[in-house]
């Protein structure tokens, strides 16, 4: 089966269904692809920012998504020993310090809203195996199977907006930097107690960052940072072990985790690392998001930035640009800005424990 389209955008993440939305929505054909058969079923940053929110707001967006489900964090609380040693409150003038967004909730008001053009297609289960070149080495397309069956859609440009682990960045010969970060990250949900606030809670646990993040519909996701490469020796011990050291920080949730935490198959892990392009395209084709520079969990800029690359890619495209867009001028802008969130994410991550000298 042989397709065609303006722009094909590999990944269905809030950067890629961002980027088809508007594109659609300025009469630009526009073809999304999602190797599962559900988006929203890896699990991926759901944490909005001040960016990401005015994003969403430009666009419409927000108030559908709100009346999805989602939640302003109250606070940001710092504790020790089981004690609120620090509680820092919002800025008045934004509200919130984080918003929690299921990613469900986001990717479904913005491919609903995307449906609404006829020059919008959306293709689940669909994996790329391939991308398509002229005899001038220009990027003209995709190869994928789809559903069991090989096909090939040809577009003016291809859009790599599919994660830190990109096929089209690695099938297009772009190089990336991976820096490690020196921490793994376990994660576990639980439901909230009763009364519970709307916050984001820290603690300082073997000298690791461990966090509590308020979640729509009642619940806490756990962040617990460990050594890097250390989950397969924290894995022999008993999971109670760590059981323990939660309700020390955060007594709260002693009921609630011993009854929803019963072995480590209850967590997930987060392998941690950054990495970051020189390269954000080639002829015919450009990298969004964590296909080009991926966050770690810290500061939650994953996935604001993912969506504020879309909005800037957009905003340069149209009909007459699509096969000649100057990729270098358009990553331009956002470089340096990707490179001091990067920074930042450092700072907080090698400063974290400097939150409790104070106190202690």
């Amino acid at each position: 089966m042989k397709l065609t389209t303006e722009v094909c955008i590999v990944g269905a993440g809030p950067g890629g269904a961002l980027l088809a939305y508007l594109l659609a929505k300025q009469n630009v054909s526009v073809t999304l692809l999602e190797r599962h058969k559900e988006v929203a079923k890896e699990f991926r940053g759901e944490h909005l920012n001040e960016e990401g929110e005015a994003i969403l707001k430009n666009h419409g967006l927000f108030e559908k998504v709100e009346r999805l489900g989602l939640l302003r964090m109250e606070s940001l609380e710092y504790w020790d020993n089981g004690k609120l040693f620090k509680l820092i409150n919002p800025n008045p003038n934004v509200g919130h310090l984080g918003i929690h967004v299921p990613q469900a909730h986001l990717l479904t008001v913005i491919i609903e809203e995307a449906k609404k053009y006829s020059n919008f297609s959306l293709m689940t289960d669909t994996r790329v195996i391939e991308l398509l070149k002229d005899e001038e080495g220009c990027f003209t397309g995709v190869k994928a199977i789809r559903e069991g069956e090989e096909i090939s859609i040809e577009s003016n440009l291809v859009v790599g907006a599919d994660g830190r682990f990109s096929t089209v960045r690695k099938k297009s010969g772009i190089d990336v930097t991976v820096r490690k970060h020196g921490y793994d990250l376990l994660w576990a949900k639980i439901p909230a107690p009763q009364n519970w606030e709307p916050s984001i809670k820290m603690a300082l646990v073997d000298g690791m960052q461990l966090s509590l993040f308020t979640q729509v519909n009642g619940y806490i996701q756990i962040g617990w940072n460990i050594k890097e490469g250390s989950y397969s020796e924290i894995r022999k011990q008993p999971f109670t072990s760590f059981i323990d050291k939660l309700i020390k920080a955060f007594p709260q949730v002693k009921e609630i985790a011993r009854l929803h935490i019963n072995s480590w198959q209850d967590f997930v892990l987060l392998d941690v690392h950054s990495n970051y392009s020189d390269t954000w395209g080639k002829a015919g084709l450009a990298l969004i998001g964590d296909a080009v520079h991926t966050m770690t969990p810290t500061g939650a800029f994953g996935l604001n930035s993912a969506m504020k690359d879309a909005d800037i890619l957009a905003a340069i495209l149209t009909h007459e640009t699509i096969s000649n867009i100057d990729l270098v001028n358009c990553a331009t802008q956002r470089k340096k800005e990707v490179e001091k969130l990067q920074a930042i994410q450092i700072e907080k991550e090698q400063n974290f424990a400097t939150q409790f000298v104070i106190y202690s």
